[in-house]
């Protein structure tokens, strides 16, 4: 069975009415032990998909309750249920039965990663965390808060703090930084805070826009023009050989190497270094005479 087909007549879509899914799944009955080792070893010796979609859709169920603990995230709970199927029907590929533990127990860990990668994805535009430990602190947070009834704190005690990043091996500064990304939500740009009907304001009104306007444009045009004009005019200090070995030094796209130059002029490379920095010298001073 492949890992994204679902079984015959469910629909995991998040348009999914969710009172009629669960009066749905509801029908389906739940495995005895017996019954789910000897299903599972069917599976593996056939890949039968028929012997798959029985298997999981008695755990659906199971699904729905493991997405319970993820409501306080505000997320579309039949979108998290969705997530958590998609889990289930990773478990079912990768079950081994003979090792001796319940399909629930090895399905609990491919359900939570679906559902958790989708509220790490989903919660905030902002990326939450990219380490394990930041994303252990993300789910436990919460989970601590609640049990020490914090959950409405906006701040939290340094002995609070101490206590929380100790336990989940972070430090206190990422304790601090995602409670408040805790405590606070995204705002769009585009929200309008002007009442007036005439006016209408939004945040991004009062964005600054760094990049130069048409004056600052021209102004830097014409000072590059300036500097251009002025380097042409140095560079005819020098040779031949010094203006050809410090433009493939320094002025053209890729710089060419020393034992490139070396070879061209049949000189060692330590000559072409000696010509390449008194040419540098000498186009410093002729630039600092046509200015002064």
């Amino acid at each position: 069975m492949d890992k994204t087909e679902t079984p015959s007549g469910l629909d995991f879509s998040p348009e999914l009415n969710m009172a009629r899914y669960l009066q749905k799944i509801s029908k389906y009955p739940i495995l005895t032990p017996e019954e789910e080792f000897q299903l599972a070893k069917s599976y593996v010796a056939s890949k039968d998909s028929k012997l798959a979609c029985k298997l999981i859709t008695s755990h659906l169920r199971f699904v729905v309750k493991v997405v319970s603990r993820y409501k306080g995230y505000g997320l579309p709970i039949n979108e998290m249920i969705a997530e958590g199927n998609m889990g289930l029907l990773y478990a079912v590929n990768k079950f081994d039965p003979d090792k001796g533990f319940r399909f629930s127990t090895y399905a609990l860990w491919w359900i939570k990663a679906s559902v958790q990668k989708y509220i790490l994805n989903s919660w905030s535009l902002v990326k939450i965390g990219t380490t394990t430990a930041q994303k252990r602190l993300f789910f436990n947070l919460r989970k601590i808060k609640n049990r020490l009834n914090l959950i409405e704190e906006k701040s939290l005690s340094m002995e609070m703090l101490s206590q929380i990043a100790c336990s989940l091996e972070v430090s206190v500064q990422e304790v601090v930084d995602m409670n408040n990304r805790l405590i606070s939500q995204d705002s769009s740009l585009n929200t309008s805070f002007n009442n007036s009907e005439d006016t209408r304001t939004e945040w991004q009104d009062f964005i600054i826009d760094k990049k130069p306007n048409q004056e600052e444009y021209m102004a830097h045009s014409e000072n590059y023009a300036y500097r251009r004009k002025i380097l042409h005019q140095a560079l005819k200090c020098l040779d031949e050989r010094e203006r050809d070995i410090l433009y493939c030094r320094h002025l053209c796209d890729k710089s060419t190497t020393l034992e490139d130059l070396s070879q061209k002029y049949k000189i060692s490379k330590e000559r072409v270094r000696q010509i390449e920095v008194k040419s540098i010298k000498k186009l410093q001073k002729e630039i600092k005479r046509i200015v002064a």
